[in-house]
């Protein structure tokens, strides 16, 4: 008996997941199959901290038959010295693995493969996400025996949350010695004798459990399962089969997936007169970096990374644009889905806006934008505020949807308005710079074209992106140098540029590499009456 250990599991949630709940289910399992258990629980702030922990120990024998004698529990998971840890959030797994908790002789490890961004990897300007393929491997090198599958996907398929899944995972890994039917009959309420009148809550979690137990219990599938996440083999990245044959033809098959996506992203955006654009411009692209590069050496990854930014950028976002996603019929049901959102529910979305001058001027021919821009720059300049106007549109109404697709059907004037002119010349400006360069040397034209990372969001970072890059062009990309120091100028500034968005390591970077600062923007100066301060009342 004293040679006989309880079996720990750690569980680690994020917030509103249930990892509470998880564990009271775990306990009355245990209770209702005869066994001794207990749990604590460590509290964290997920993503900042760590998730908020909870640990449960578990006796392999029933209380049955310890003849009157009571195990002895632990409050505190021990590293090195765990049974089985099940998480929600792939890097909350790695995380405790770095915590010392799972070890390869002994540590079963569960986890989904889903990722919830952390706030380091949000403020990036670049792409600031961990790679969840080196995750999965940190998962594999330090467990006896590891299970990784989207959790969260099985819990919105089946109507329920994270902490059924998890439940289901564990019962089907084997962990304890509790029969299937035990966590059912717990997550059912106890009630065996009427299945019929299960509340649909349990229903839903039962649905997430038996998906959860048959993916775990099946060494096959899991498997397979890991192996294409290892890949990389999302349905939501697969190039859609739209490219025509005789286009994609001209083109090598290294590029082909991207060029298919942004081709589809063109169609989607304005008509296919704009993806045909888009087509001539990749086609110049590929005639540069093969002149420069004939035999493919480097895997045409100029022409690549160039239909990867350039859909980004001709796609640019604009009020047409956002009402065009936010009327999608995707976009109800994804609503009705995050919701929970049931047959006999009432269901209400209402989209905020606020539109300013910018944003009506870019839909005008360029004389008329001018004007609004100038009118709407005296009003800052007078102390008063941008002008805007602020909207609630209650998409779920007709008149509310009715005026969301009026709205995006003007895609028509998208093509004659201000902004567009002006997009498409500092793309053109853009694509000069990299057939430019590619022709000078193959490393010029690939790092130009690297450039287009600059370009995102919209407002003022937009126009902030495509600043710091026609600063760029017009200092760094010119043949004052020889293109090898030219190439690594430019790769410094663009690494600059994404790692502040204040510019000052853009603006030390340009110095260092001889071309100057960008220059000072002005900026309206307010003057505010100071309020004079109260007297202090006088004593009678």
């Amino acid at each position: 008996m004293n040679d006989i250990r309880p079996i720990s599991l750690l569980i680690c949630a994020l917030g509103g997941e249930g990892g509470g709940v998880l564990t009271e289910w775990l306990i009355d399992i245990a209770r209702h199959a005869g066994y001794a258990a207990q749990s604590t629980s460590i509290p964290g702030v997920a993503q900042r901290t760590g998730a908020t922990t909870y640990y449960v120990e578990v006796f392999p024998i029933p209380v049955s038959q310890l003849g009157g004698r009571r195990p002895v529990f632990s409050l505190n998971p021990v590293p090195g010295a765990l049974d089985a840890m099940v998480s929600s959030e792939l890097l909350e797994t790695a995380r405790q693995i770095g915590n010392g908790m799972s070890t390869p002789q002994r540590t079963l490890v569960i986890s989904s493969s889903g990722r919830t961004l952390t706030t380091q990897e949000r403020m990036q300007l670049a792409d600031g996400r961990a790679d969840s393929a080196d995750l999965v491997k940190i998962v594999q090198g330090f467990s006896r025996e590891h299970h990784v599958f989207d959790m969260g996907s099985i819990a919105r398929e089946s109507g329920t949350v994270v902490s059924a899944v998890m439940l289901g995972a564990i019962a089907g890994s084997g962990l304890f010695p509790f029969r299937r039917e035990d966590y059912e009959t717990v997550v059912r309420g106890g009630d065996t004798t009427a299945p019929e009148k299960v509340s649909k809550m349990a229903a839903a979690s039962l649905r997430g459990f038996a998906r959860a137990y048959e993916t775990v219990s099946q060494p096959r599938t899991q498997a397979t399962m890991i192996k294409a996440m290892l890949a990389s083999d999302d349905e939501d990245v697969r190039a859609p089969a739209v490219l025509p044959p005789e286009v994609a033809a001209r083109f090598p098959p290294q590029v082909q997936e991207m060029l298919t996506l942004g081709y589809a992203r063109m169609l989607d955006y304005q008509d296919a007169g704009y993806a045909w654009l888009y087509l001539e411009r990749l086609r110049r692209v590929l005639a540069a970096e093969r002149e420069i590069d004939p035999s493919g050496a480097n895997d045409f990854a100029t022409t690549r990374e160039m239909a990867r930014w350039l859909a980004l950028w001709m796609a640019f976002d604009d009020i047409v644009r956002v009402a065009d996603l936010k009327s999608r019929a995707s976009r109800w049901s994804r609503v009705q889905g995050e919701v929970k959102a049931g047959d006999d529910d009432l269901l209400q979305v209402y989209d905020h806006f606020k539109p300013g001058a910018p944003e009506f001027a870019a839909l005008l021919p360029p004389a008329l934008s001018a004007t609004l821009l100038r009118w709407d720059r005296k009003r800052v300049l007078k102390g008063k505020a941008p002008w805007a106007l602020p909207l609630k549109i209650g998409s779920h109404s007709v008149l509310g949807m009715l005026s969301l697709r009026t709205l995006a059907s003007l895609k028509w004037l998208r093509v004659r308005g201000a902004r567009y002119a002006g997009e498409q010349a500092m793309i053109e400006k853009w694509l000069g710079g990299v057939l430019a360069g590619s022709r000078r040397h193959w490393r010029l034209g690939h790092e130009i074209a690297l450039c287009g990372r600059l370009i995102k969001g919209y407002g003022a970072t937009n126009e902030r992106g495509k600043d710091n890059l026609l600063h760029v062009l017009d200092h760094l990309a010119p043949a004052a140098r020889s293109p090898e120091e030219n190439a690594a100028s430019i790769a410094a500034a663009r690494t600059a540029a994404l790692a502040d968005d204040a510019g000052i390591a853009l603006d030390a970077t340009l110095v260092r590499h001889g071309a100057p600062a960008r220059p000072v923007k002005e900026q309206p100066l307010r003057f505010i009456r100071k309020i004079p301060a109260l007297q202090p009342a006088k004593e009678s």
